[in-house]
């Protein structure tokens, strides 16, 4: 798990935060909540996944364990 968090988060750097300057907390918090949900979720593959999104992985997650 602290691997994952590590590279989420070094991620999350060199794609969003390093590249903007960020007027106040609030726009920070609200710009990187975006690409998180908008970008990183949605969009962006994993290997670790299989080449799939969080989201995708998440959805097949729930379709092989939901209950009978």
């Amino acid at each position: 798990m602290n691997a994952w968090a590590e590279s989420f988060n070094a991620t999350l750097k060199v794609e969003r935060v390093h590249r903007t300057v960020y007027p106040t907390r609030r726009h920070a918090i609200r710009d990187i909540a975006r690409y998180i949900e908008l970008r990183y979720n949605q969009k962006r593959l994993h290997s670790a996944l299989q080449y799939r999104t969080p989201n995708e992985a998440e959805q097949d997650w729930y379709e092989t364990n939901k209950a009978a």
